[in-house]
C-alpha cells in the first residue's frame, strides 16, 4: 500500500456549485423573476427594530436587589390620630403613612414627640430610638 493509495473512511462530498451562488444552475433555486430573486433582497425583520429601539445598557449592573427600607420621621408618628397601644406597619398603612407593598420601614428622628407609644416591627436610628424611650414610650423588636 502505497500513500497515494490511502482512501479516507468518510469520503467528502462533492460540491456542486454552478453559476451565482450554487444549488444546480440556472436560476440558482430562486425561481423566476421578482423581489425575492434579485439581490439585496432580505426585508428587515421585526426583531431587529425592537432590538434597536431597547436603549443600550451602560455601567455597572450589579446594583443591590435589596429593596431600601421606607424612611418615616418621628413627627409623622407623634401625628397619628387613632389611640393605638403599639404602633406597627398595619397602623401605618391604615393612616396612609405607608403603602401596603412596603416591606422595610425605618424611623428616623427628626421632630419631636408629643406623645408616648410603643412600635414594633420596624427599624429605628440611635437617636430615634432615644427620642422613643426619653418620651415614655418603648421599642419593641
Amino acid at each position: 500500500m502505497q500513500l497515494h493509495e490511502l482512501q479516507l473512511n468518510n469520503p467528502l462530498k462533492r460540491r456542486i456549485r454552478i453559476g451565482r451562488g450554487g444549488k444546480r444552475g440556472n436560476y440558482s433555486g430562486r425561481g423566476l423573476k421578482g423581489q425575492k430573486s434579485r439581490s439585496g433582497r432580505n426585508i428587515r425583520p421585526a426583531e431587529r427594530d425592537l432590538i434597536i429601539r431597547i436603549p443600550k445598557l451602560r455601567g455597572y449592573n450589579n446594583h443591590s436587589i435589596k429593596e431600601k427600607p421606607i424612611h418615616i420621621n418621628i413627627n409623622d408618628l407623634s401625628r397619628i390620630k387613632g389611640q393605638y397601644e403599639i404602633i406597627d406597619k398595619d397602623v401605618l398603612v391604615k393612616e396612609g403613612l405607608v403603602r401596603a407593598t412596603a416591606h422595610a420601614i425605618k424611623v428616623l428622628s427628626d421632630g419631636e414627640i408629643t406623645k408616648s407609644f410603643q412600635c414594633k416591627g420596624m427599624a429605628f436610628s440611635k437617636s430615634a430610638k432615644t427620642k422613643i424611650e426619653a418620651a415614655g414610650g418603648k421599642v419593641l423588636e
